[in-house]
């Protein structure tokens, strides 16, 4: 008899791609959350948001008071506090970030309110490495046109 099946003390692996959560406008949270899903926000949080690999939305009528660590941020709601994400922070025409704000792409709307510093940087693993540079000794007078014209001639082919 083959045992294939998942025996019951083992966590069974999600395959569903349309997970989330979300915190309904009804709902105050106070603390920490740590999501492995992207999430919603309609109501208030405090404290410290951590989702690296998701994106944290917050809806129009979500109140955040905490630091927020993920892949994407969406705001269309108001947030105070620290935000560093990975890939990109949006702000819609309604919302409105009070803190630091760490990213590599900010997209920021027309009437939107953004106060506090502000770090746009290049993606770490799509950073291009320096250019070097071949140096080349400068003719001198007893050198004649000739030589230099095949020293470069000789460089261009390589």
């Amino acid at each position: 008899m083959s045992n294939d099946s998942p025996s019951a003390n083992q966590p069974v692996a999600s395959t569903t791609q349309n997970q989330y959560t979300m915190i309904g406008k009804s709902i105050r949270i106070k603390g920490e959350i740590a999501a492995s899903d992207p999430i919603y926000i309609y109501g208030s949080v405090e404290g410290v948001i951590s989702a690296p690999a998701h994106r944290v939305t917050i809806g129009k009528e979500g109140t955040v008071k905490a630091d927020i660590t993920a892949r994407e941020v969406v705001i269309m709601g108001d947030v105070c506090g620290k935000l560093q994400a990975d890939e990109r922070v949006e702000i819609r025409n309604e919302g409105s970030l009070l803190g630091d704000l760490s990213t590599t792409r900010l997209s920021v709307e027309e009437g939107a309110v953004l106060q506090g510093t502000i770090n746009v940087h290049i993606p770490v693993e799509k950073a291009k490495p320096p250019v070097s540079a071949k140096v080349v000794a400068a003719p001198t007078e007893a050198q004649g046109t000739t030589e230099i014209e095949s020293d470069l001639a000789l460089s261009e082919a390589s």
